[in-house]
């Protein structure tokens, strides 16, 4: 599983002109399954957004999380960041999950993030033409992948 969050001040995400989803002061999480992901995890991607600490403290150093702050979550799925681009100039998207089974994992992520404690958790609509609007806090984007985390230490280059 792919994600890239953003910190924001304000996130909202349309659908046919109608707001699906909209949050103040959180995280925009755009997540993309991946063949071979599994409720494992959406669990460990989840519990690792939920406590990040890219939040300013006191001190005005990174150091608290979403939940420290009290903050919102906004989930956008996004086949996109499986694309493979490593021939020609046409990205390849082979690399996501198939839609009937990526669907099932996108629910299955929000229903790990909403287990996180997490204040309030939006989301878009999975396979819509959505129109997401943010104001960037930072900025602060964090790209995130499952697959690298359950790679054995010495398999890393």
């Amino acid at each position: 599983m792919k994600a890239v969050i953003q910190r924001v001040s304000q996130a909202e995400v349309r659908v046919d002109g109608k707001v699906t989803g909209s949050i103040g002061k959180g995280l925009l999480v755009f997540v993309c399954a991946l063949p071979g992901d599994d409720i494992s995890d959406s669990r460990v991607m989840a519990a690792k957004i939920a406590n990040m600490r890219i939040f300013r403290d006191e001190n005005d150093k990174m150091n608290l999380s979403v939940l420290d702050v009290d903050g919102e979550v906004l989930v956008v799925s996004q086949f996109t960041l499986g694309a493979d681009i490593r021939k020609g100039t046409r990205p390849s998207f082979s690399c996501a999950m198939s839609p009937d089974l990526a669907e099932k994992e996108y629910e299955n992520f929000l229903g790990e993030m909403r287990a996180t404690g997490v204040r309030n958790v939006e989301a878009g609509i999975f396979g819509a033409d959505m129109k997401v609007s943010l104001l960037n806090d930072g900025p602060v984007t964090i790209l995130a992948d499952t697959a690298i985390w359950n790679r054995k230490k010495d398999d890393r280059s």
